[in-house]
C-alpha cells in the first residue's frame, strides 16, 4: 500500500503541475471525482506508464465525471 500512496502524491504532484494548481485544489478536484479511488484500483497498469499519459489519463477522467454532474 505503500507504494500505491506514493504513486497518489506523485500523480497529485504532476497534474497540479500540468494544469497549474495547487495542491488544495487538485485534491479537492481529485476527491470530487473520485480519482483516488481509481488510482489505487488501476495502480497496476497506470503506474507502469509515463507522466503524459497520467495526466490525460486523470484530466480526460475528470471531463467525463463532470459532465455526469
Amino acid at each position: 500500500m505503500e507504494n500505491v500512496t506514493k504513486f497518489l502524491v506523485y500523480c497529485v504532484e504532476i497534474y497540479k503541475t500540468a494544469h497549474k494548481l495547487n495542491g488544495r485544489q487538485v485534491m479537492q478536484l481529485f476527491n470530487q471525482c473520485g480519482i483516488p479511488d481509481y488510482i489505487v484500483k488501476c495502480y497496476g497498469a497506470l503506474h507502469t506508464t509515463g507522466p503524459e499519459y497520467i495526466i490525460e489519463d486523470i484530466a480526460g477522467l475528470i471531463k467525463e465525471r463532470q459532465h455526469k454532474e
